[in-house]
This record gives structure tokens, C-alpha cells and sequence, in this order.
């Protein structure tokens, strides 16, 4: 892939770095991705961000090829004249107290693991959020850059991270642009609804405030299982995501990520590849969009389209057929400028939010530097997302 020249590149190229040591790591017979190994990359990324060097966010041998992984994050410069402490921290948070277990469920010859965190003081009949990791990365990967468990012991509800096998995906995944995993009772979908019922039903989980939350094909995945089971889904939040049925195969996918439009040099001119059109959501369920304006792995209409969807859903069922948009700008000190728009019923309640995170790539917004595919200098996403979740309306049960 030809880069273009930059006269004022730093003088440590961070991947050439990240390359040799993912390289030496190989040569040695161990894998980057495994424990104790993966400890020590982020040992070595840590000491890079402290160094003022950015790693590729996707890990040590992150897979090019895969379908929406190749992540291009823009940390951008910190300003000059910030405080030392508005920087992002690079030091790992504070462990949550509560238990972390793994487990595996299966259902008509197909298997899927998850892990499943539970904290130390939980109520009767508490919520669950459903977190699907992005490609390449882990159930441990996704709860340790999102940091939603310490959220979990904050405001006391479980999270379950079901976990895409290799066998079902070489690159872990979720298949959001295949048919099969598109529809009702049917491939990924029902998988995941299997293992949400499972945890429901084993702790006693209030059924009418299960949410699912996911990061690119992890989002993807999310908005399908908020159209495919409304009635088990009260919210959805999808985070650099796609919206529903933008795909039918991997071309159309690549395709879809690009906006619709082929990234492919020389063929500006050629139709455009043959996308899935893109059907409209008949489900009205809540949803909280995050995207980055400099995403370029998926790109920014991706939300947008997600967002219209929901808010179309909205507007066909509620009596006055249309909901009142509002936008709202933010700057913090230290931190990404962002755009949240707010699409309200007539009693003001938010059924809809679109954040667009200014200067922002292909990474969870606030995230920690301890987990891949991270962003700290964003608003944060899994702070907003709980917070949406747990101001809606307790949903039907399922």
C-alpha cells in the first residue's frame, strides 16, 4: 500500500517497532496473541504511548485482510499547552473486585464461549449488557479497552462477552454480512439470544432491561440482534458499526465499510460494487451510535445510516409520526470535540443518540490503552452507553 510522504514524521516509527517485535516474538515460537506473551506487548505498548509513540491499535499480527479490522487511529498531537494530567493515562485501572468466568454454550451442534462478569454486590432482578468484541480481539481483549466492568461494579449489573470462534471465523469476526447471520433463529443471532436467555435465566436478570453493545463487526452483529429479537433487546449501542443488512457477502461488505463506494484505486470510474441494499429496521428499539469523522476502516455514514434507521423505526410508531432532533457541540480540555445528536419523543425522552467523535479513527471512544482498538482522548463511550441504557423505560419482558 503506497503512504504518503510526510516531512515532519517522528523520528521512532512505532509499526516498524511493533513489526520487529511481533517478528522476534514469531521467530521464537511464541504466540503474540497468547498469556503470558500478550502481558508483555502491552507492557511494550505502554511504554510507547509514555514515549509519546502510538502502536497499531489492532495488536501484535493484526491480519490485513481481514474484513474491517485494519484500524486507522488518528491520536492526533496532544496539545502543547495542556495540563500533563488531561493526558490519557497509561497506567491499567484498577482491577474490578467481582468474578470473571468462563463458560460455553451450545445449541444444536454449534458452540459458542463467553465470559461472564458478575459483581460483588448485584441486586435481584439486575440488567445485563451484552458486549460483542471487534475482529481479533478477545472476551479479556474487549472487557479490558471498554472497561466495562468496572462500570458494572459502579452501577451493578452483569456483562456478558460472548466470544467468536477461529473455526467460525479465522479473524474471530462475528459473520454480520452473511445472510444466514442476518435473520431470526438462525446462525450468530441465535447463538447469542441462546446465551443472553441462559445468563437470564440462571441469575435471575431483569428481562426488560437486556442491552447489547458492540464495536465494528461487534456492532454490526448488534443492531442485527436489535432487529431480529426486539422483545429480548431493550437498547442497542453500536460503536464504528454498520447498519442492517448493509451486506450480503464480502465484497458487498468492504463495499459497505467504504461507504458504498469502492476504495480501490482505478476503479473510480466502474459502477459501484454490488452492496445488499440496505433495508430499513422495522423495530423501534432504542440505540446510541459512536463513530469517529476520520474512521476510515468504516466509514462515518455507516452511523449516520444506523442512527436514520432507528429514528425511522421511531418515527412509524409513535402518535405524532416524528421525533424532535437536537444537536449539541462538546470540547473538554484535553479531550476529542464531538457532535451528539438527540432524537426525542414528544415527552422529550431520547430514543435515538448520534455521537460523531471529531478527529477520531476506528477505535472505542474513551477507551483504555490496556485493551486494542482504543481511542483514551475520546468522550466516553461506555460511560455514555450505560448511562442511555439505564435512563430508558423498563422494556416488555421477553
Amino acid at each position: 500500500m503506497k503512504r504518503p510522504f510526510n516531512i515532519r514524521a517522528p523520528s521512532f516509527d512505532a509499526q516498524a517497532i511493533n513489526e520487529t517485535i511481533r517478528s522476534a516474538l514469531a521467530s521464537a515460537g511464541l504466540d503474540p496473541a497468547a498469556r503470558p506473551i500478550h502481558d508483555v506487548s502491552h507492557t511494550v505498548r505502554q511504554a510507547l504511548s509514555a514515549a509519546g509513540i502510538t502502536a497499531t491499535q489492532g495488536g501484535w499480527g493484526a491480519n490485513e485482510s481481514v474484513v474491517d479490522v485494519v484500524a486507522h487511529v488518528v491520536e492526533g498531537r496532544p496539545d502543547a499547552k495542556a495540563e500533563p494530567a488531561r493526558r490519557p493515562l497509561v497506567h491499567e485501572p484498577k482491577a474490578p473486585a467481582g468474578s470473571f468466568e468462563a463458560l460455553q454454550y451450545a445449541h444444536q451442534g454449534s458452540t459458542c464461549a463467553y465470559k461472564l462478569y458478575a459483581p460483588v454486590r448485584v441486586g435481584a432482578a439486575a440488567p445485563l449488557l451484552v458486549m460483542l468484541h471487534g475482529c481479533t480481539q478477545s472476551a479479556d481483549d474487549f472487557a479490558a479497552g471498554t472497561q466495562m466492568n468496572r462500570l458494572a461494579d459502579e452501577h451493578r449489573f452483569l456483562v456478558v462477552y460472548p466470544e467468536q470462534a477461529t473455526s467460525a471465523n479465522s479473524s474471530k469476526c462475528w459473520n454480520w454480512f452473511k445472510a444466514q447471520d442476518q435473520v431470526r433463529d438462525s446462525g450468530e443471532p441465535a447463538l447469542i439470544a441462546g446465551i443472553v436467555r441462559e445468563v437470564a435465566a440462571r441469575h435471575g436478570v431483569d428481562k426488560g432491561r437486556i442491552f447489547v453493545a458492540g464495536l465494528s463487526a461487534g456492532a454490526a452483529m448488534a443492531v442485527i440482534l436489535g432487529e431480529t429479537y426486539p422483545e429480548l433487546i431493550a437498547g442497542v449501542g453500536a460503536h464504528s458499526g454498520l447498519p442492517y443488512r448493509s451486506a450480503h457477502d464480502v465484497p458487498s461488505a468492504m463495499a459497505a465499510m467504504k461507504g458504498g463506494r469502492s476504495g480501490i484505486t482505478g476503479l473510480k470510474a466502474r459502477p459501484k460494487p454490488a452492496a445488499a441494499p440496505r433495508r430499513q429496521v422495522a423495530q423501534a428499539v432504542p440505540t446510541i451510535v459512536f463513530h469517529g469523522d476520520r474512521d476510515h476502516t468504516v466509514q462515518l455514514s455507516n452511523g449516520t445510516e444506523i442512527a436514520q434507521q432507528a429514528g425511522n423505526a421511531h418515527s412509524a410508531v409513535l402518535p405524532t409520526a416524528a421525533l424532535r432532533v437536537s444537536t449539541e457541540q462538546g470540547a473538554p480540555a484535553g479531550r476529542r470535540s464531538y457532535s451528539r445528536t438527540v432524537h426525542a419523543d414528544a415527552a422529550g425522552k431520547a430514543r435515538v443518540e448520534f455521537w460523531t467523535v471529531h478527529g477520531a479513527g476506528h477505535a472505542w471512544a474513551g477507551g483504555s490503552i490496556c485493551g486494542s482498538y482504543t481511542d483514551a482522548r475520546g468522550p466516553d463511550a461506555s460511560a455514555e452507553m450505560v448511562r442511555f441504557f439505564l435512563s430508558l423505560p423498563r422494556a416488555g419482558a421477553a
